[in-house]
Protein backbone atom coordinates (compact mmCIF):
# COMPACT_ATOMS: atom_id res chain seq x y z
CA UNK A 1 0.00 0.00 0.00
CA UNK A 2 1.52 3.09 -0.80
CA UNK A 3 0.62 6.69 0.72
CA UNK A 4 1.56 9.82 -1.24
CA UNK A 5 1.35 13.41 -0.82
CA UNK A 6 -0.47 15.79 -3.06
CA UNK A 7 2.56 16.57 -5.26
CA UNK A 8 3.97 13.00 -5.89
CA UNK A 9 5.41 12.07 -9.25
CA UNK A 10 3.77 10.51 -11.59
CA UNK A 11 4.76 6.53 -12.05
CA UNK A 12 4.42 3.02 -13.86
CA UNK A 13 3.85 0.98 -10.02
CA UNK A 14 0.77 -1.00 -9.82
CA UNK A 15 0.26 -1.85 -6.13
CA UNK A 16 -0.14 -5.79 -5.79
CA UNK A 17 -2.94 -7.55 -3.57
CA UNK A 18 -0.34 -8.32 -1.19
CA UNK A 19 0.34 -4.45 -0.78
CA UNK A 20 3.94 -4.86 -2.46
CA UNK A 21 4.54 -2.14 -5.11
CA UNK A 22 6.54 -3.97 -8.39
CA UNK A 23 7.13 -1.94 -11.36
CA UNK A 24 4.22 -2.31 -14.37
CA UNK A 25 5.19 -4.65 -17.11
CA UNK A 26 4.87 -2.63 -20.06
CA UNK A 27 4.68 -5.24 -22.74
CA UNK A 28 2.53 -7.41 -20.61
CA UNK A 29 0.29 -4.10 -19.74
CA UNK A 30 -0.57 -3.48 -24.02
CA UNK A 31 -3.94 -5.94 -23.42
CA UNK A 32 -5.33 -7.99 -26.44
CA UNK A 33 -8.31 -8.22 -25.26
CA UNK A 34 -9.91 -4.79 -24.43
CA UNK A 35 -10.81 -3.98 -20.45
CA UNK A 36 -14.75 -2.93 -20.99
CA UNK A 37 -16.22 -0.56 -17.98
CA UNK A 38 -19.33 0.21 -17.82
CA UNK A 39 -20.24 3.01 -16.09
CA UNK A 40 -23.66 4.59 -14.16
CA UNK A 41 -22.72 8.22 -12.97
CA UNK A 42 -24.65 10.86 -12.55
CA UNK A 43 -23.94 13.92 -15.06
CA UNK A 44 -21.94 16.04 -12.90
CA UNK A 45 -19.99 12.67 -11.09
CA UNK A 46 -19.46 11.93 -15.13
CA UNK A 47 -18.16 15.49 -16.08
CA UNK A 48 -15.76 15.68 -13.35
CA UNK A 49 -14.48 11.85 -13.98
CA UNK A 50 -14.31 11.28 -17.17
CA UNK A 51 -11.92 13.72 -18.13
CA UNK A 52 -10.10 13.88 -21.36
CA UNK A 53 -6.71 12.91 -19.92
CA UNK A 54 -8.09 9.68 -18.27
CA UNK A 55 -9.93 8.83 -21.50
CA UNK A 56 -6.56 9.32 -23.41
CA UNK A 57 -4.43 7.08 -21.23
CA UNK A 58 -7.33 4.26 -21.08
CA UNK A 59 -7.22 4.07 -25.27
CA UNK A 60 -3.71 3.51 -24.75
CA UNK A 61 -4.09 1.19 -22.41
CA UNK A 62 -7.03 -0.88 -23.99
CA UNK A 63 -9.49 0.44 -21.57
CA UNK A 64 -13.08 1.56 -22.73
CA UNK A 65 -15.59 3.24 -21.29
CA UNK A 66 -19.71 2.36 -21.74
CA UNK A 67 -22.61 4.14 -20.50
CA UNK A 68 -25.11 2.05 -19.11
CA UNK A 69 -28.48 3.16 -20.49
CA UNK A 70 -30.70 3.11 -16.83
CA UNK A 71 -33.89 2.37 -19.39
CA UNK A 72 -32.72 -1.07 -20.25
CA UNK A 73 -32.07 -4.21 -18.51
CA UNK A 74 -28.49 -3.88 -17.07
CA UNK A 75 -28.03 -7.58 -18.11
CA UNK A 76 -28.73 -7.13 -21.31
CA UNK A 77 -25.96 -4.45 -22.36
CA UNK A 78 -22.09 -5.22 -22.20
CA UNK A 79 -20.58 -7.62 -21.72
CA UNK A 80 -18.68 -5.67 -19.24
CA UNK A 81 -15.48 -6.62 -17.26
CA UNK A 82 -16.20 -3.55 -14.63
CA UNK A 83 -19.28 -2.05 -13.51
CA UNK A 84 -18.11 1.43 -12.12
CA UNK A 85 -21.13 2.84 -9.96
CA UNK A 86 -22.53 6.16 -8.37
CA UNK A 87 -26.12 6.63 -8.71
CA UNK A 88 -29.13 6.31 -5.18
CA UNK A 89 -32.01 4.83 -4.83
CA UNK A 90 -33.13 1.40 -3.61
CA UNK A 91 -34.42 0.55 -7.23
CA UNK A 92 -30.84 1.16 -8.86
CA UNK A 93 -29.45 -0.62 -5.64
CA UNK A 94 -31.89 -3.96 -6.41
CA UNK A 95 -30.90 -3.88 -10.01
CA UNK A 96 -27.10 -3.92 -9.38
CA UNK A 97 -27.60 -6.55 -6.64
CA UNK A 98 -29.54 -8.40 -9.25
CA UNK A 99 -26.66 -8.57 -11.96
CA UNK A 100 -23.94 -8.97 -9.53
CA UNK A 101 -25.92 -12.66 -8.38
CA UNK A 102 -26.15 -13.54 -11.95
CA UNK A 103 -22.39 -12.13 -13.09
CA UNK A 104 -20.32 -13.00 -10.41
CA UNK A 105 -17.44 -12.99 -13.03
CA UNK A 106 -18.16 -8.77 -13.25
CA UNK A 107 -16.43 -6.79 -11.18
CA UNK A 108 -19.13 -3.84 -9.47
CA UNK A 109 -17.53 -1.22 -7.58
CA UNK A 110 -18.56 -1.35 -5.31
CA UNK A 111 -21.70 -3.25 -3.67
CA UNK A 112 -24.57 -1.06 -2.70
CA UNK A 113 -25.29 -2.88 0.37
CA UNK A 114 -21.65 -1.83 1.47
CA UNK A 115 -21.93 1.83 -0.03
CA UNK A 116 -25.39 2.31 1.51
CA UNK A 117 -23.77 2.40 5.12
CA UNK A 118 -21.85 5.66 4.68
CA UNK A 119 -24.93 7.32 3.10
CA UNK A 120 -25.78 7.42 6.83
CA UNK A 121 -23.72 9.87 9.08
CA UNK A 122 -25.47 8.12 12.44
CA UNK A 123 -23.93 4.79 11.31
CA UNK A 124 -20.36 6.25 8.78
CA UNK A 125 -18.29 6.70 11.61
CA UNK A 126 -19.21 3.41 14.06
CA UNK A 127 -16.23 1.38 15.59
CA UNK A 128 -13.69 3.74 14.18
CA UNK A 129 -12.98 4.49 17.99
CA UNK A 130 -12.09 1.03 18.45
CA UNK A 131 -9.94 0.29 15.87
CA UNK A 132 -6.51 -1.53 16.66
CA UNK A 133 -4.24 0.62 15.39
CA UNK A 134 -1.57 1.39 18.43
CA UNK A 135 1.31 0.57 16.56
CA UNK A 136 0.80 2.98 14.19
CA UNK A 137 2.36 5.88 15.33
CA UNK A 138 -0.82 7.47 16.00
CA UNK A 139 -4.14 7.65 17.59
CA UNK A 140 -7.31 7.39 15.91
CA UNK A 141 -10.56 9.07 17.59
CA UNK A 142 -14.15 10.39 16.12
CA UNK A 143 -16.14 13.57 17.49
CA UNK A 144 -19.07 13.31 20.35
CA UNK A 145 -21.79 13.32 18.06
CA UNK A 146 -25.78 12.70 18.47
CA UNK A 147 -28.68 12.19 16.12
CA UNK A 148 -31.68 14.40 15.86
CA UNK A 149 -34.34 12.78 14.19
CA UNK A 150 -37.55 14.96 14.47
CA UNK A 151 -37.53 18.35 16.73
CA UNK A 152 -34.30 20.56 17.01
CA UNK A 153 -36.46 22.82 19.68
CA UNK A 154 -36.40 20.09 22.65
CA UNK A 155 -32.74 19.01 21.66
CA UNK A 156 -30.72 21.31 24.09
CA UNK A 157 -31.73 19.22 26.84
CA UNK A 158 -30.76 16.04 24.67
CA UNK A 159 -27.19 18.00 23.68
CA UNK A 160 -26.04 18.14 27.35
CA UNK A 161 -27.10 14.56 28.41
CA UNK A 162 -25.02 13.45 25.59
CA UNK A 163 -22.05 15.65 27.56
CA UNK A 164 -21.69 17.67 24.44
CA UNK A 165 -20.25 21.03 24.60
CA UNK A 166 -20.32 23.98 21.92
CA UNK A 167 -20.11 24.73 19.54
CA UNK A 168 -21.74 21.71 16.97
CA UNK A 169 -20.97 20.95 13.68
CA UNK A 170 -24.43 20.14 11.98
CA UNK A 171 -24.65 17.87 9.15
CA UNK A 172 -27.59 16.28 7.50
CA UNK A 173 -28.14 12.65 8.36
CA UNK A 174 -27.95 11.24 4.87
CA UNK A 175 -25.44 11.95 1.88
CA UNK A 176 -27.96 11.71 -0.24
CA UNK A 177 -25.93 13.50 -2.86
CA UNK A 178 -27.72 16.61 -3.36
CA UNK A 179 -25.82 19.85 -2.67
CA UNK A 180 -27.80 19.95 0.09
CA UNK A 181 -26.80 16.91 1.84
CA UNK A 182 -23.23 18.82 2.08
CA UNK A 183 -24.03 21.74 4.02
CA UNK A 184 -22.41 22.23 6.93
CA UNK A 185 -23.54 25.02 10.11
CA UNK A 186 -21.79 25.58 13.23
CA UNK A 187 -24.12 26.34 16.08
CA UNK A 188 -22.78 28.53 19.22
CA UNK A 189 -25.59 27.50 21.57
CA UNK A 190 -28.49 26.00 22.14
CA UNK A 191 -31.06 28.32 20.95
CA UNK A 192 -29.55 28.36 17.68
CA UNK A 193 -30.36 24.37 17.43
CA UNK A 194 -34.08 25.49 16.51
CA UNK A 195 -33.30 27.02 13.35
CA UNK A 196 -31.48 23.86 12.09
CA UNK A 197 -33.77 21.19 9.67
CA UNK A 198 -33.44 17.76 11.09
CA UNK A 199 -32.90 14.87 10.51
CA UNK A 200 -29.13 16.13 11.46
CA UNK A 201 -26.11 14.89 13.37
CA UNK A 202 -24.83 16.99 15.61
CA UNK A 203 -21.37 16.61 16.08
CA UNK A 204 -18.81 18.44 18.88
CA UNK A 205 -15.95 20.90 17.13
CA UNK A 206 -12.35 20.06 17.72
CA UNK A 207 -10.00 22.37 17.07
CA UNK A 208 -7.93 21.86 14.52
CA UNK A 209 -5.53 24.64 13.15
CA UNK A 210 -7.58 25.04 10.31
CA UNK A 211 -6.10 22.32 8.17
CA UNK A 212 -8.06 19.37 6.80
CA UNK A 213 -6.51 15.82 5.37
CA UNK A 214 -8.43 14.38 2.34
CA UNK A 215 -7.30 10.53 2.11
CA UNK A 216 -8.60 9.34 -1.20
CA UNK A 217 -8.20 5.61 -1.69
CA UNK A 218 -8.50 3.81 -4.80
CA UNK A 219 -7.70 0.11 -4.11
CA UNK A 220 -4.00 0.23 -2.49
CA UNK A 221 -3.56 3.68 -3.21
CA UNK A 222 -3.57 6.33 -0.91
CA UNK A 223 -2.94 9.91 -1.31
CA UNK A 224 -3.43 12.73 0.85
CA UNK A 225 -4.47 16.19 -0.05
CA UNK A 226 -4.26 19.17 2.57
CA UNK A 227 -7.60 21.98 2.33
CA UNK A 228 -8.11 25.17 4.31
CA UNK A 229 -11.07 23.90 7.16
CA UNK A 230 -12.31 25.88 9.74
CA UNK A 231 -9.90 27.84 12.02
CA UNK A 232 -10.07 27.13 15.63
CA UNK A 233 -12.56 28.80 18.23
CA UNK A 234 -11.70 30.15 21.13
CA UNK A 235 -12.86 30.31 24.95
CA UNK A 236 -13.43 33.99 24.47
CA UNK A 237 -15.67 33.65 21.11
CA UNK A 238 -17.56 30.52 22.98
CA UNK A 239 -18.47 32.50 25.29
CA UNK A 240 -19.43 35.88 22.89
CA UNK A 241 -20.58 34.38 19.99
CA UNK A 242 -24.02 33.47 19.57
CA UNK A 243 -26.09 31.55 16.73
CA UNK A 244 -25.72 29.46 13.87
CA UNK A 245 -23.36 30.02 10.79
CA UNK A 246 -22.70 27.96 7.83
CA UNK A 247 -19.40 27.70 6.29
CA UNK A 248 -18.48 26.67 2.87
CA UNK A 249 -17.09 23.04 1.34
CA UNK A 250 -13.90 22.45 2.35
CA UNK A 251 -13.53 19.87 -1.00
CA UNK A 252 -14.37 22.77 -3.13
CA UNK A 253 -11.87 24.87 -2.13
CA UNK A 254 -9.38 26.08 -4.59
CA UNK A 255 -6.28 27.56 -2.39
CA UNK A 256 -3.53 25.00 -1.67
CA UNK A 257 -2.73 24.68 1.94
CA UNK A 258 0.96 23.99 0.03
CA UNK A 259 1.79 27.59 -1.05
CA UNK A 260 0.82 29.10 2.39
CA UNK A 261 3.70 29.36 4.97
CA UNK A 262 1.41 27.23 7.81
CA UNK A 263 3.00 25.90 11.57
CA UNK A 264 4.55 22.19 10.53
CA UNK A 265 3.04 21.10 13.47
CA UNK A 266 -0.34 22.05 11.47
CA UNK A 267 0.76 21.04 8.30
CA UNK A 268 2.17 17.85 8.84
CA UNK A 269 0.74 14.76 7.00
CA UNK A 270 -0.26 12.06 9.17
CA UNK A 271 1.90 9.37 9.72
CA UNK A 272 2.36 6.87 6.92
CA UNK A 273 1.49 3.66 9.24
CA UNK A 274 -1.31 5.31 10.73
CA UNK A 275 -3.05 6.26 7.12
CA UNK A 276 -2.31 2.55 5.94
CA UNK A 277 -3.72 0.87 9.14
CA UNK A 278 -6.81 2.83 8.70
CA UNK A 279 -7.34 2.27 5.31
CA UNK A 280 -6.55 -1.38 5.86
CA UNK A 281 -9.09 -1.82 8.81
CA UNK A 282 -11.71 0.64 6.53
CA UNK A 283 -11.09 -1.52 3.45
CA UNK A 284 -11.76 -4.87 5.56
CA UNK A 285 -14.93 -3.21 7.52
CA UNK A 286 -17.03 -1.79 4.54
CA UNK A 287 -15.69 -3.67 2.03
CA UNK A 288 -15.26 -0.75 -0.31
CA UNK A 289 -12.51 0.01 -2.57
CA UNK A 290 -12.62 3.55 -3.66
CA UNK A 291 -13.95 6.49 -1.00
CA UNK A 292 -12.16 8.73 0.84
CA UNK A 293 -11.85 9.94 4.79
CA UNK A 294 -12.30 13.29 6.16
CA UNK A 295 -9.30 13.63 8.86
CA UNK A 296 -7.85 16.29 11.33
CA UNK A 297 -5.10 16.84 13.68
CA UNK A 298 -6.07 17.65 17.51
CA UNK A 299 -4.82 21.00 17.47
CA UNK A 300 -1.94 20.88 20.33
CA UNK A 301 -1.44 17.24 19.46
CA UNK A 302 0.97 15.63 16.86
CA UNK A 303 -0.37 12.05 16.93
CA UNK A 304 -4.52 12.50 17.55
CA UNK A 305 -6.45 12.29 14.81
CA UNK A 306 -10.00 12.48 14.00
CA UNK A 307 -12.14 10.81 11.24
CA UNK A 308 -15.11 13.45 10.77
CA UNK A 309 -16.51 12.32 6.98
CA UNK A 310 -16.13 9.18 4.99
CA UNK A 311 -17.10 9.40 1.27
CA UNK A 312 -18.00 7.00 -1.01
CA UNK A 313 -16.62 7.42 -5.00
CA UNK A 314 -15.71 11.21 -4.24
CA UNK A 315 -14.41 13.76 -6.26
CA UNK A 316 -11.01 11.99 -7.49
CA UNK A 317 -10.61 15.09 -10.12
CA UNK A 318 -9.14 17.15 -7.04
CA UNK A 319 -6.88 14.60 -6.80
CA UNK A 320 -3.66 14.98 -8.58
CA UNK A 321 -2.83 12.59 -11.11
CA UNK A 322 -5.74 10.40 -10.43
CA UNK A 323 -6.03 9.16 -14.08
CA UNK A 324 -2.61 7.14 -13.93
CA UNK A 325 -3.82 5.97 -10.26
CA UNK A 326 -7.48 4.81 -12.58
CA UNK A 327 -5.62 3.32 -15.01
CA UNK A 328 -3.17 1.32 -13.03
CA UNK A 329 -5.83 0.05 -10.74
CA UNK A 330 -8.27 -0.83 -13.28
CA UNK A 331 -5.20 -2.60 -15.04
CA UNK A 332 -4.70 -4.50 -11.42
CA UNK A 333 -8.47 -5.86 -11.42
CA UNK A 334 -8.00 -6.97 -14.52
CA UNK A 335 -4.57 -8.94 -13.99
CA UNK A 336 -6.15 -10.74 -10.81
CA UNK A 337 -8.92 -11.33 -12.78
CA UNK A 338 -6.67 -13.11 -15.49
CA UNK A 339 -4.60 -14.76 -12.40
CA UNK A 340 -7.40 -15.96 -10.45
CA UNK A 341 -9.28 -17.74 -13.91
CA UNK A 342 -5.55 -19.57 -14.41
CA UNK A 343 -6.02 -20.93 -11.05
CA UNK A 344 -9.57 -22.02 -11.50
CA UNK A 345 -8.30 -23.85 -15.07
CA UNK A 346 -5.73 -26.01 -13.39
CA UNK A 347 -7.50 -26.08 -10.10
CA UNK A 348 -5.97 -24.19 -7.68
CA UNK A 349 -7.22 -22.63 -4.67
CA UNK A 350 -6.78 -18.80 -4.49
Amino acid sequence: MRVEEEEGEEDNMVPQTDGEVVALDTASSEQKERLVIGYALTSKKKQSFLQPKLEVLARKKGISFVSIDQDKPLSEQGPFDVVLHKLLGNEWHDVIEDYQKKHPEVTVLDPPGAIQRIYNRQSMLQGLADLNLAECDGMICVPKQMVVLHDTTSSANEVAKAGLKFPLVAKPLLVDGTAKSHQLFLAYDCLSLAELEPPLVLQEFVNHGGVLFKVFVVGDVIRVVRRFSLPNVSNVEKEKVAGVFQFPRVSSAAASVDKTDLDPRVAELPPKPLLEGLVRELRNRLGLRLFNIDMIREHGSQDVFYVIDINYFPGYGKMPDYEQVFIDFFLGLAQAKHEKGLCVKSGIEM
